[in-house]
Formats: C-alpha cells, sequence, structure tokens
C-alpha cells in the first residue's frame, strides 16, 4: 500500500502555493482577468435594458455552470438535479420577502443551506450509483420537484409562483438596476476566482485524483465518496444562488422558471469556455447567451446553431476557447523566442 507521502495525491504541490511572490502573481492575475471580465461586458451592454437582462440570464447560467463544475469536472459525478438546486435559491427568496417580512438576503444563505442538504441527501441514497445510471435518478427528481412546485403546498403559488418580490436594498439604498448588473457580474467573478482557487487546492487536487483513479484514492486513506458527497454540496449551494440571483432581477418565480434544459446548458457551458479553468464556465454561459438570445442576422432556432458550436469546438478545440486561446499564445511565444535565438 502507498504511503500517504508518496502518493500521487500530495506529490504535486497545488498550483497557489509557492512563496508570497508566486501567490501576489496569482491574485494578480485573478484581478486583471476579472477587470477585463467586467469592462468587456459592461462595454458590450451598454445602456440597453435587453443586454443588461440577457447579461442577468448569463449570470444566473455561470452559477449554475459553475456549481455543476465542482462536481461535475473536478469529482467526475454527472449529477441532473441542478434545475432544483437552482430552484430551491429562487423560492427560497421569494418565500422569505413576500411570506416572512424578512430581508431576502436571508434567502439567499437559507437557500444555500438548504439546497445543500438537499444534495446531500441525493447523494447518500445514490452513493452506489455512478454514469447512466446516477444522471437517470437525478433527473428524475429534478422533473418531480419541479412537479413538486405546482402541485404540492399551497406557499409555493402552485403554477403561478411567486411575484410582489422586493427590490434588492444596501444599507436602505436603492441601486438601479445597472448597478445590480455590475454587482452580478462581480459576483460571478467572485464565485469563479473560489472555484478556480478551490481546483488548484490540495482538497481539488486530491478531488480530481480520487475522479481519476478511485483505488489510488483509497490506498493513499482518502475516501472518494465523501469528497464527492462534499463536493456536490457545495455545487448545490453555488447553483442555488444562480436562482437567488435571477429571483432579483425579476422579481418573481415560477416552477417554469428552472427546466431541465437549464441542466443540460449547464453541462455544455464549461466545454464551450474550457474544462481546464472554472473561468469556462462563465465564459461558456457568456457565449450560450449571446449565441442563442442575441446572434444579429440569425432567424432560425438558436438552440441548432448552439449545438453546431459545441460540434465544431468539440472537434478543432477540446479545451474550448480558454484551451485553444493557451495554445495559440504558447505557439506565439515560443515562435517569438524562436526568432530572438536567431
Amino acid at each position: 500500500m502507498a504511503s500517504l507521502s508518496t502518493s500521487p495525491l500530495t506529490s504535486n504541490p497545488p498550483a497557489t502555493s509557492g512563496g508570497p511572490r508566486t501567490r501576489m502573481l496569482a491574485v494578480s492575475r485573478e484581478a486583471l482577468i476579472t477587470v477585463v471580465v467586467v469592462a468587456a461586458v459592461l462595454l458590450w451592454m451598454g445602456p440597453s435594458l435587453y443586454r443588461q437582462d440577457l447579461v442577468f440570464l448569463a449570470a444566473t447560467y455561470s452559477l449554475i455552470a459553475l456549481g455543476m463544475y465542482v462536481p461535475f469536472v473536478l469529482a467526475g459525478s454527472l449529477s441532473m438535479a441542478y434545475s432544483a438546486y437552482a430552484a430551491i435559491g429562487a423560492y427560497a427568496v421569494a418565500l422569505i420577502s413576500v411570506r416572512t417580512g424578512l430581508s431576502m438576503w436571508w434567502g439567499w444563505i437559507l437557500g444555500a443551506l438548504a439546497a445543500a442538504a438537499v444534495a446531500v441527501l441525493l447523494s447518500l441514497a445514490t452513493q452506489k450509483l455512478s454514469g447512466f445510471y446516477l444522471a437517470a435518478v437525478t433527473l428524475l427528481f429534478g422533473i418531480a420537484f419541479e412537479h413538486w412546485l405546482i402541485d404540492g403546498p399551497s406557499f409555493t403559488g402552485g403554477s403561478a409562483g411567486i411575484s410582489g418580490v422586493e427590490t434588492v436594498t444596501m444599507f436602505g439604498w436603492e441601486p438601479p438596476r445597472y448597478a445590480l448588473v455590475v454587482f452580478a457580474i462581480l459576483f460571478v467573478c467572485l464565485i469563479a476566482v473560489a472555484v478556480d482557487r478551490l481546483r488548484k487546492s490540495v482538497w481539488g487536487l486530491m478531488l480530481q485524483a480520487a475522479r481519476d483513479n478511485r483505488n489510488v484514492a483509497r490506498s493513499s486513506g482518502v475516501n472518494p465518496a465523501h469528497l464527492t458527497v462534499v463536493a456536490l454540496a457545495i455545487g448545490a449551494a453555488i447553483a442555488s444562488t444562480g436562482g437567488s440571483l435571477f429571483t432579483v432581477s425579476v422579481q418573481a418565480v415560477t416552477p417554469e422558471t428552472f427546466t431541465l434544459s437549464i441542466v443540460f446548458l449547464a453541462i455544455f457551458m464549461p466545454i464551450i469556455g474550457g474544462r481546464g479553468s472554472a473561468w469556462g464556465a462563465p465564459l461558456g454561459a457568456l457565449i450560450v447567451v449571446i449565441v442563442t438570445l442575441n446572434m444579429p442576422g440569425y432567424q432560425g432556432s438558436g438552440e441548432l446553431l448552439l449545438a453546431g458550436a459545441v460540434l465544431v469546438i468539440l472537434i478543432v478545440a477540446p479545451g474550448g476557447v480558454i484551451g485553444w486561446s493557451q495554445n495559440v499564445l504558447g505557439r506565439m511565444n515560443r515562435l517569438y523566442k524562436e526568432r530572438g535565438n536567431r
């Protein structure tokens, strides 16, 4: 049996380890990426209310995709219940705001905790399943949860949902819609940075190693099942914030808001953006929204165009847009060095 000190789980230190200089460079790079992303999105959005709504939708998709990224990409667990987790976050904000009169910010917290708890219970119930069987069971759970919202307790509002959610206030200040869009973008960037740090951490490396070889993980004293349960709980909590954000943006929620189509889109978002980085999820979400809802001159089905784009990316750039960009920059850097050595 391999000892923990020589295990593949710990033989390579996380990318964020090192001296203060290395960590400072990593922080500076992430801050620069955040500034560039925010500036580019705001420049594209402009004063258009329609594009502001698209950015809100992209932010919602981004959070759901980031939630799926942790268990799906890092742990290799394909759970299809993320429409339910997003709905839990959305309804938590609506119920807290409308039914209790408390600040809706409590809904964000309680929704994340409730979604994480449901994810843990569901993962414990399906811990012996994997692959197609896990996807099928969690898919049925998402369908059942949607029907429960429609036909279940009266406090969910039935098919009409819940409306009249309070507007966002911060210490008595009610920010304009443009400011809310900026806050939504910054929140997505904050979650993306946190998930990417998690990916590079010791725990993230253990999770990925357990995904690749469970026997090696067990021989190193690591329980892959426990790691997967934690990953699912973290992912569900993140996805619930996507539902909360959407409810805040439209001040209402219905059972048809979060259907299974969102889950299928969220699976493709990291593939389009690039699975090698957590930033691939929000980048893929933005591309999905633009292709399906804001492609000028295209009058056909946006979903058909998206399917074609995914097919092209899988063939031409399996690493997604980020992976392709890194390859191009790497080749340019090598060419520059070769010319400099001549």
